[in-house]
């Protein structure tokens, strides 16, 4: 049986707002070269849907499939519609397919939230192919860095990382995926790394704002406040600071991501 988990962050409208943002180009590109028409994917984790789509769309006439543990999540990706493309409901520890299924088995920002992230990447061995591949990208935490220097953002990692990991996740999983892949019986695992990057005015103030709601009205809010890792004074000054930074010309902020490519 696996560990008790939690997604740290929820369904927030200021959480799907960040996730609606997510590219092929800005979230897998590591993945582009592989991806090719015909070729069949599990998105796992999809949340509402803006990668899987993309993928629908390179991929076809291959088949894909966007999964999430979330119901309203899904309700959400549904209103992507195409041919190949289809969303359903589903958990990463027992998905719903036969063995050797897909070309690729697809994860973006989920084995950082799973209690069992190798547990996750056997499962997601096993719906793949002989000779196809599963890829993840996950951030790291501890990684991440921002100007100017800001006590409050340096108050928010520490409470997040507390919470993330209370909820079961790890939130320097970036870091691990090598590690977790190999725990996961692959032999052949590619690594690569990349920076999402928020500095100009407008990227400012959309993230930003995100986290300046984020710290009081997401699930993170209530976790960090019923578990004792912060008090509400505290979330009000990390949400300050989130917009001291927003409001910063000088702002910028660097968030690193481990990148696997493991082959079945």
């Amino acid at each position: 049986m696996t560990p008790p988990e939690k997604y740290t962050l929820g369904h927030h409208s200021s959480v799907l707002k960040a996730h609606t943002w997510r590219t092929i180009a800005n979230s897998a590109q590591y993945l582009s070269p592989r991806l090719a028409p015909g070729v069949s994917l599990l998105d796992v984790g999809c949340g509402p849907g803006t990668i899987t789509v993309e993928f629908a769309d390179r991929l076809a006439p291959g088949r894909v499939v966007g999964m999430d543990s979330a119901p309203e999540v899904i309700e959400i990706a549904a209103r992507f519609e195409r041919p190949n493309l289809e969303f359903l409901v589903g958990d990463v520890y027992a998905l719903p397919f036969d063995d050797d299924v897909f070309d690729i088995a697809h994860a973006h920002q989920i084995l950082q939230h799973v209690a069992d992230p190798v547990a996750a990447l056997r499962e997601m061995r096993r719906v793949v192919k002989p000779g196809g591949i599963v890829a993840a990208r996950d951030v790291d935490y501890g990684g991440i860095i921002w100007f100017p220097p800001i006590s409050g953002l340096d108050d928010w990692r520490d409470v997040y990382k507390r919470v993330h990991r209370s909820n079961g996740g790890e939130p320097d999983a970036g870091r691990r995926l090598k590690a977790w892949a190999m725990q996961a019986g692959f032999e052949n695992v590619a690594t690569s790394a990349s920076i999402w990057n928020f500095s100009d005015a407008t990227d400012r103030e959309w993230w930003g704002s995100m986290w300046e709601e984020r710290a009081l009205q997401s699930a993170f809010a209530g976790d960090a406040l019923d578990q004792g890792v912060a008090t509400q004074q505290q979330l009000e000054a990390i949400s300050r600071a989130w917009r001291e930074w927003a409001n910063s010309e000088a702002g910028w902020l660097g968030m690193p991501h481990g990148e696997i490519i493991a082959t079945a």
